[in-house]
């Protein structure tokens, strides 16, 4: 390891140009010297966007204007943090900033040190400051890039592809969670979730008894129809009772795609759900199909998806959009069981690497005690679902719902015995649902869901917690982050 020895403020600093130490403002940050950011996370790539962090440095006797989170150190290098310049070069950022969004109150706190209450300039009451957090967290920890930056200049802003609603957003919170300014939760094209978020709206849709573990539910039960489906066949056979009695005119289900995997499709028919039984193990968005159903004018429509779908419907509920565009109409939330799921191409490759055969052509896939077995010309093939590890879908990691929470009735094959699905009814329109079916009943083993839904947690957790670690200490609202578990934050309504 090599030792470099900086001045930083007058001050020698004998530090290391590896282990995370490579910037100027991480080397300021270690000797406690305190330079300040808006759009700076050591987690993420260094951006140098909202240039608060500019310093000065002296280098061969020649003075530097740089940003010190991406600037790399170098022997014998003379910064300045807080000489009359840099304070003005400061102030003025703060200005500005504080002109485009006047009312946000960590840029009022901050413009406050430099003296500034009022800014000279004309206020746009925005709330975005265009800091890139939110985007840059989306794409390069969760993975999904979701959002990003758009145009130049004065007409700059952050936004889905053609300010659509996103079909990739997995409502995890990440980008809700580094914001500096809470403003990505205005935004009604994506769909960020606190924990204050679901527990509001548990308490709007859903109703039964609070399971810290499970949920909020009415029931708890394992289920085997005459369907012969997935496990105890409950998903299709409530969609066929649903549309032969009149409770649904469609449903948004999962289709067999050989490019893709499965893609969303609405099915209005008893014998197109037969056709879509099975789970496809594959990520994709039902938004797209469900306006479309709605705009056909299907009314009551049933969407079967896993718990980041569920979230996304669900936040588009609570924004009003769905009365807005569509009055009268009425969703129904089928959640599945989700502990990950995969990248189809992955998936088939990783497939054929271990049983040489092709998933396009297999007839089941399932995923059963930890086991994912695929049946293909009526033999089965099995690996442990841990052997799968790179088909893995980015932003799973960060999902902590295995048996989503937020749908009217959650279905799945753990803590049931073989040919039954467990199933959670959450609402007064899954107990609609469930008892317009036909079924068997058992009990079910609560404690192997809630083993698996405490590792899915505990996992999410891990992930959140290094999202955690980097927040800004200054924060009134994200004080003594390093004294907090991302649980407790979870607690307190930072996380999701």
């Amino acid at each position: 390891m090599t030792s470099l020895k900086i001045i930083i403020d007058g001050h020698e600093i004998e530090t290391s140009a590896e282990g995370g130490s490579n910037t100027v403002l991480q080397a300021a940050k270690n000797a406690g010297i305190y330079i300040p950011t808006l759009c700076h996370h050591p987690s993420l790539e260094a951006y140098g966007s909202c240039r608060l962090c500019t310093v000065q440095i002296v280098k061969n006797g020649r003075k530097k204007l740089v940003t010190a989170c991406n600037y790399p150190l170098e022997d014998g290098l003379v910064v300045n943090t807080c000489t009359q310049e840099i304070v003005e070069i400061r102030r003025m950022i703060m200005e500005l900033l504080l002109a485009r969004c006047p009312k946000e109150k960590r840029l009022q706190e901050m413009a406050g040190e430099y003296g500034i209450i009022k800014p000279r300039f004309l206020p746009q009451d925005k709330k975005c400051i265009l800091c890139g957090l939110c985007y840059r967290v989306c794409e390069e920890l969760v993975g999904v890039a979701a959002i990003n930056a758009q145009n130049r200049g004065v007409s700059r802003d952050v936004d889905t592809p053609y300010g659509e609603l996103s079909q990739d957003c997995i409502a995890c919170g990440a980008c809700a969670l580094v914001c500096p300014t809470n403003s990505i939760l205005d935004r009604k094209n994506i769909y960020p979730l606190t924990y204050i978020d679901i527990k509001e709206m548990e308490e709007e849709f859903l109703c039964g008894a609070n399971d810290d573990d499970l949920g909020v539910n009415l029931e708890m039960l394992a289920a085997k129809s005459s369907v012969e489906g997935q496990d105890g066949g409950m998903v299709t056979s409530i969609l066929q009772r649903g549309i032969e009695t009149g409770l649904l005119d469609g449903a948004i289900v999962a289709q067999k795609d050989e490019r893709l995997g499965a893609k969303a499709a609405l099915v209005d028919e008893a014998e197109s759900i037969l056709q879509a039984k099975g789970t496809k193990y594959v990520r994709i968005s039902i938004i797209a199909p469900l306006l479309e159903a709605l705009e056909m004018g299907k009314k009551r429509v049933a969407v079967v998806g896993t718990p980041c779908q569920m979230r996304t419907v669900r936040k588009l509920q609570r924004q009003g959009y769905f009365p807005e565009k569509f009055p009268d109409t009425e969703i129904f939330l089928i959640g599945l069981f989700c502990f990950e799921s995969f990248d189809y191409e992955s998936l088939k490759s990783r497939v054929i690497e271990l049983f040489g055969i092709d998933l396009d052509r297999s007839e089941k896939m399932q995923i059963a005690r930890g086991k994912f077995i695929v049946t293909a010309e009526g033999k089965e093939y099995s690996c442990r679902v841990r052997e799968l590890g790179d088909a893995v879908r980015e932003g799973c990691s960060f999902c902590g719902d295995l048996v989503s929470r937020l749908a009217d009735i959650s279905i799945g094959s753990i803590g049931s015995e073989e040919g039954y699905s467990t199933v959670i009814v959450r609402s007064e329109r899954g107990e609609k649902l469930l008892n317009a079916a036909q079924f068997d009943r058992k009990e079910i083993s609560r404690e192997e869901i809630v083993k698996l839904a405490a590792i899915k947690k505990k996992n999410a957790d891990k992930n959140f917690a290094g999202i955690v670690a980097g927040l800004p200490q200054r924060l009134e609202a994200k004080e003594n982050v390093s004294a907090k578990s991302s649980t407790e934050w979870r607690n307190s309504g930072i996380l999701s």
